[in-house]
């Protein structure tokens, strides 16, 4: 049994709900989104309850329940509140800047790294060191994280690159005389 898969996902105030197959649409203040889950679970809308239960007892259905769940509760919870990924930015002479839609990365590079955001996910540098993903998409703004991330990964000895604000780098001593 799955213990994720049999709570009940509860719509809170102002978030909208219909189920018409195995597509789930989810309305709210921040916007729609929408998943469509495989054919081994069922999915049955009361009142303002979400519900979803395996069809069978394979082992396919039994993933299919769980993971099915979480993703519906992602969409009641981007539609409300929003994703936020943080990232900082260390290193002497590192910093970034919006541009209208584009990110401008300097990180010791031969050349200003301009990044592209995509649609649906808003990057906001409130301060040169420190830049903000927001959007109602889990998926997509961890993604989008990542993607900045890899440009610079944070490195042992120094500690300088692009790192997320509550990750911890495992510093290592330098060489000795």
């Amino acid at each position: 049994m799955s213990r994720i898969g049999k709570k009940p996902v509860t719509l809170p105030a102002g978030v909208t709900a219909s189920v018409s197959g195995q597509t789930v649409e989810v309305k709210g203040p921040k916007g729609t989104r929408s998943f469509t889950a495989a054919d081994d679970v069922a999915i049955s809308l009361e009142e303002n309850i979400i519900k979803i239960d395996p069809r069978g007892k394979s082992k396919r259905a039994r993933q299919q329940w769980g993971m099915s769940r979480t993703m519906v509760a992602n969409l009641v919870a981007g539609v409300t509140d929003g994703f936020k990924k943080e990232l900082e930015i260390n290193g002497v002479g590192y910093r970034a800047q919006m541009q209208g839609n584009t990110l401008k990365l300097s990180l010791g590079l031969s050349h200003e790294v301009n990044f592209e955001v995509p649609a649906g996910v808003t990057v906001t540098a409130a301060k040169p060191t420190e830049i903000t993903i927001e959007g109602i998409d889990e998926q997509l703004v961890g993604q989008v994280a990542a993607n900045i991330r890899e440009w610079r990964k944070p490195e042992p000895y120094k500690g300088k690159g692009i790192k997320y604000k509550d990750e911890y780098i495992f510093r290592k001593e330098g060489k000795k005389k």
